[in-house]
């Protein structure tokens, strides 16, 4: 909640994810909308994740023959009270769903499984449901998008740009509150991809003996070099031994560097590019890591859009590995020549973010 709260006052909340319980729009709808559109895009197939504007308008049309049966979510942490833009205007019947639904203190991991059900339960998405997920904040929507997938939906996508690009493209939106009908059966054991999820033993092992594998750090450089922890409530500041870094943004709460001028995610080949000055690219075993999962989810949902195989999220980033003193970790950036080996509990504690 710490978390929450700090992005909360750097004006910067994560993404909201609101459900649609049917595919008609609501009354309200109904007016800020006019007359009922009939927006017709190409099918998207299951496993990618991104879609555009045209193509959710498309699905509230009616005219995605396999994406008749959907819900579209509105994701930010806390209750839509808090959402800086959903009672502002969201898209026509969309839910608004916290982010705390899919994951829990202290370390901020991805919750229990019965949990995560019990979540996606209660706003009524289920196994078979075509899940639209989008916000203000790229990270949050990610982290709600991944989780899903870990759980078992199947079909998960993510509008591209969020609900700025929904706006640019002259869609319009609505400001009543959305209530969700419960589901009562996900349809299958959650998490049915468990694999999607690299646990801090695993990642210790793979260190240490597989030459193959890299721990991609997605932080911002200053936290990469261990100037700061980046967060208010982590007092010490560095990296997992090992880890290389993939990039990120200015800040825990951004993303600049994965998204294009306009907002939209950057393509696999431009995240390629993106990597180029570290020795790592798409033919190792990479596993994501951030802060505490939520910008880590932004190059898996990349890499699972792409098709590439083998990728994971280690869930518990640097929040989880600097609660144990014993583990190694660098401070600086190893290609610089100017980085330091130490453990955990020998790193100073005046690294929190003011």
């Amino acid at each position: 909640m710490k978390r929450r709260l700090i992005s909360a006052l750097v004006g910067i909340t994560m993404v909201a994810t609101m459900v649609v319980g049917c595919s008609k729009p609501s009354d309200d709808s109904q007016k800020t909308t006019g007359e009922k559109s009939n927006v017709k895009a190409e099918q998207v197939d299951t496993k990618k994740v991104f879609v555009s504007p045209a193509w959710v308008q498309s699905v509230i049309d009616g005219n995605q023959p396999e994406s008749k049966n959907y819900t579209i979510l509105e994701a930010s942490w806390g209750t839509y009270k808090d959402s800086p833009t959903y009672k502002k205007g969201h898209i026509p019947g969309a839910l608004h769903v916290d982010t705390s639904s899919v994951e829990s203190e202290p370390i901020w991991n991805i919750s229990d499984p019965k949990v995560v059900e019990k979540g996606m339960l209660d706003l009524g998405v289920t196994k078979d449901k075509t899940v639209i997920i989008y916000g203000n904040d790229i990270s949050a929507a990610s982290r709600v998008a991944y989780a899903y997938l870990w759980a078992g939906v199947d079909n998960v996508k993510v509008l591209n740009g969020g609900i700025d690009a929904w706006k640019k493209a002259g869609y319009k939106t609505e400001t009543t509150v959305e209530k969700a009908t419960p589901a009562k059966d996900f349809g299958t054991t959650v998490p049915a991809h468990p694999e999607y999820l690299m646990s801090i033993e695993t990642v210790q092992d793979k260190l240490k003996n597989d030459k193959n594998f890299r721990l991609v750090s997605i932080r911002s450089k200053a936290e990469f070099d261990g100037k700061t922890s980046g967060y208010s409530y982590i007092d010490r500041a560095g990296e997992p031994k090992g880890a290389v870094w993939g990039h990120a943004g200015s800040d825990p709460y951004n993303m600049q560097d994965y998204l294009h001028k306009d907002g939209t995610i950057i393509t696999a080949n431009e995240m390629e590019k993106l990597w180029s000055d570290s020795n790592f690219n798409k033919s190792n075993e990479l596993s994501f890591y951030c802060g505490t999962g939520w910008r880590a989810a932004v190059p898996w949902l990349i890499a699972y859009d792409a098709g590439w195989e083998g990728m994971t999220v280690y869930d518990g980033g640097w929040n989880e590995w600097q609660m144990n003193n014993n583990l190694p970790v660098q401070v600086g950036d190893p290609n610089s020549g100017n980085c330091q080996y130490t453990t955990v509990g020998k790193l100073p504690t005046d690294k929190a973010a003011k």
